[in-house]
């Protein structure tokens, strides 16, 4: 039996030294992206007739919102591996974060229907809509989701 190979260095071709990371805190830090991720889809369905009302816009052209989303996240999804590798996992994971939480903050004061489905392609690649938008207005399930980015990005950069 061999042993592992060893990890290098692509620049400098030196061995990197393996830290140890409690496999629960990656398991968590994932799975907390990956809710937030359904999360922000669910909660843009849920709020749609209300974005489409309050930017004055067709339903059907306010189903943009969405699509642009699914769209921008499946050109990246199959390029986030090699992504992670180029830049280190953790760097990449925390850009992600960052851009996620930027672009929520922005859809939340997008001004007309364009700007939010550009901001929503800003999204893609990097809450509880119902009774936000019942009693608030639907700007706030993007605000939401910034605050939480933040917080993700402040607990998990060290």
């Amino acid at each position: 039996m061999s042993a592992a190979p060893k990890i290098t260095d692509p620049h400098t071709s030196q061995a990197i030294p393996k830290r140890h990371v409690n496999p629960w805190i990656i398991a968590g830090t994932v799975s907390l992206a990956a809710f937030m991720e359904v999360l922000d889809t669910s909660i843009a369905n849920v709020a749609l007739p209300y974005m489409a009302g309050g930017l004055a816009a067709s339903v059907d052209d306010a189903s943009w919102v969405l699509t642009s989303y699914l769209v921008a996240n499946a050109v990246v999804l199959p390029i986030s591996g090699w992504l992670s590798a180029l830049f280190g996992r953790k760097r990449f994971y925390m850009a992600a974060v960052v851009v996620f939480s930027i672009s929520s903050f922005l859809c939340g004061i997008a001004p007309s229907l364009g700007m939010l489905i550009a901001f929503r392609v800003l999204q893609g690649p990097a809450e509880i809509g119902g009774w936000i938008t019942d009693n608030y207005q639907w700007r706030w399930i993007f605000y939401r989701t910034y605050r939480s980015g933040s917080f993700r990005y402040c607990w998990y950069r060290d």
